[in-house]
């Protein structure tokens, strides 16, 4: 399962041609895709009208949406932050060590554009892809 996360999904409802969008097009299709809970409200709190909020919350339900609440993912997170802290990376918001520790525990692949994300997959081995721009 690849986890994409709101980053590429903003970058692909605005149609900006990047690296991360242009995998994501190719593999819509082809490719086990899925975001979490977390990633679908970020996403949509960023929509400005009725219409494109109802479109947007139409094409992201239709992939699979896991729930990331509660006590596990939560301690699991505080703890993949006090590592990354212990060696030198400050994870700047409390979203940013969710989704990457729910892509860890899971054993799901991440698809970003967050250099926030650098230091999961430095340290703590998360799995990433890194698409090749055209």
């Amino acid at each position: 399962m690849v986890v994409v996360d709101t980053t590429v999904w903003v970058d692909y409802l605005r149609e900006e041609p990047t690296a991360e969008t242009e995998w994501l097009e190719e593999h819509l299709e082809r490719q086990r895709l899925g975001l979490t809970d977390l990633i679908l409200f970020e996403v949509l709190q960023g929509v400005r009208n009725d219409r494109q909020w109802t479109l947007v919350h139409q094409d992201l339900t239709r992939f699979e949406i896991f729930p990331t609440g509660g006590v596990e993912l939560a301690v699991a997170a505080a703890q993949t932050y006090r590592v990354l802290r212990s060696r030198g990376h400050t994870v700047r918001k409390t979203i940013d060590c969710l989704i990457p520790t729910f892509c860890l525990k899971n054993g799901h692949t991440l698809l970003h554009s967050d250099r926030d994300f650098d230091p999961f997959e430095e340290v703590l081995h998360l799995q990433v892809i890194h698409p090749e721009r055209r």
